[in-house]
């Protein structure tokens, strides 16, 4: 299965530094936006998150660059689960250049699912660790 696509944008030139390429902070600002799509993709959408009163917190995140990408570059971000656990879910962003193909960056994201009252790990409602286990298996993780 095809991982699903998550965003898809474009390198504006004020994204780029003096070197010419997007800046990582707007590598960060685009999974960010991969990210709260994946999440209402699997459930978290943003009308749960205000209604159940929970919250999903990134609790590491790890960014490999591996090309540029310049003013003017399409990029898609596509989203895979590599493990679900009670209150946890870790997942890969894989951002490509998709005029060319090619893979710019990965971010391995791990996210717990918080009550945001007590601040506290909360497990996932059956429905979305459903969803997400349902997405881990086809992608064969």
């Amino acid at each position: 299965m095809t991982d699903p696509v998550t965003y898809r944008g474009t390198a504006y030139p004020w994204q780029c530094d003096h070197i010419g390429h997007m800046n990582v902070m707007w590598y960060v600002g685009k999974f960010d936006e991969a990210t709260w799509n994946f999440f209402a993709s699997i459930g978290a959408t943003p009308t749960y998150l205000r209604e159940s009163g929970c919250g999903l917190a990134a609790v590491q995140q790890n960014i490999a660059y591996s090309r540029e990408l310049m003013a003017g570059d399409i990029i898609e971000v596509r989203t895979r689960i590599v493990e679900v656990r009670d209150r946890v879910i870790r997942f890969v962003h894989e951002m490509r250049n998709a005029e060319c193909d090619e893979t710019v960056a990965e971010c391995e994201l791990t996210c717990v699912h918080m009550d945001r009252v007590a601040r506290k790990a909360h497990p996932f409602p059956a429905a979305i660790r459903a969803t997400a286990e349902a997405r881990l298996a086809q992608s064969g993780s």
